[in-house]
């Protein structure tokens, strides 16, 4: 049965964005005049559970903060963008995280990323949060915070019969206990050869890749491929959908609206084939404005759209 209003847990990530537009992005040791700069509040934990909740999910976010100007403005902008904030912790003493993000004219981009706070998140934080996370549709977690915070939140999703959705970046290799809990895993091509050793370039090496993965124990795997679009891959099916064509302006949180909406169309009872395309369509809308949160679509333009 189709919800309206699903519930979601989201553990992960939240950053400070300062994002300059440039006309192409600067090569090693080289210095070049920018275009616009942009100060918003980002970190893919946070710009997921903002795009679920700007679908009309009810989100709840689990993650820690620093006690300075940008943890204050993330906290802000999470509560105006509707997402439930009471286990968001600010952590004294600490900085917030910090993502420096260079974009070109084509929508492409660069980022570093200075995890601050998101360090600091606990298994204990994650414990706090235990009924919410058994009562959710789905679970959403990343790999900015610590990887035995993800560890723990995947094991009691998975024990309670709660989806694991897990974006799996930055990169890194992951434990078979980990890789068995997780319901949908969601790597890029780049994540997708950390992961399995085998490079993603096309069609048929993401058919590689994401059948390695499923051997590791994973249930679903969606790999997605940019403007090329997304390989959906379990057992007894493996299909490759195209990228849903649009004028790009920023790319910076095309991933995370992804998973966002993937995690809203899952918690609503869609079907995984299903999620997956609403989720597509999520995502390439929010390519066409700039910014990581702000650019997230409501559930009303992502149906437009669909139309």
């Amino acid at each position: 049965m189709k919800q309206d209003k699903p519930k979601i847990a989201v553990v992960g990530s939240s950053n400070m964005d300062l994002v300059v537009k440039s006309t192409r992005i600067p090569a090693i040791g080289e210095t070049i005049l920018g275009e616009d700069f942009i100060m918003t509040p980002g970190g893919k934990g946070a710009n997921q559970a903002v795009a679920a909740a700007k679908l009309g999910a009810e989100v709840f976010f689990i993650a820690r903060l620093g006690d300075d100007v940008f943890g204050t403005q993330s906290l802000d902008n999470l509560n105006k963008e509707g997402v439930n904030t009471k286990y968001v912790v600010q952590t004294k003493g600490v900085a917030s995280g910090v993502a420096l993000i260079t974009v070109d004219d084509a929508g492409n981009n660069v980022i570093v990323v200075a995890p601050g706070a998101n360090q600091k998140l606990s298994p204990e934080d994650v414990r706090e949060a235990e009924s919410c996370i058994a009562s959710s549709g789905a679970l959403v977690a990343q790999l900015e915070v610590p990887l035995e915070t993800v560890e723990f939140a995947g094991r009691l999703a998975h024990n309670c019969g709660v989806p694991f959705i897990l974006d799996p970046a930055p990169a890194q290799k992951l434990g078979p206990e980990l890789l068995r809990m997780i319901e949908v895993l969601t790597p890029n091509e780049t994540e997708a050869q950390i992961l399995t050793g085998i490079e993603v370039t096309d069609e048929e090496s993401a058919r590689m890749a994401a059948e390695n993965l499923l051997e590791c124990g994973v249930k679903a795997v969606i790999l997605t491929m940019g403007t090329k679009g997304f390989l959906l891959a379990s057992n007894g099916r493996m299909e490759f959908v195209p990228a849903v064509k649009v004028e790009p302006v920023d790319a910076t949180a095309a991933g995370d609206a992804f998973t966002g909406g993937l995690a809203f169309g899952l918690a609503q009872g869609r079907a995984l084939f299903e999620a997956a395309l609403f989720a597509n369509r999520v995502a390439a809308l929010s390519v066409t404005k700039m910014g990581a949160q702000s650019s997230m679509p409501s559930a009303e333009a992502v149906e437009s759209f669909m139309k």
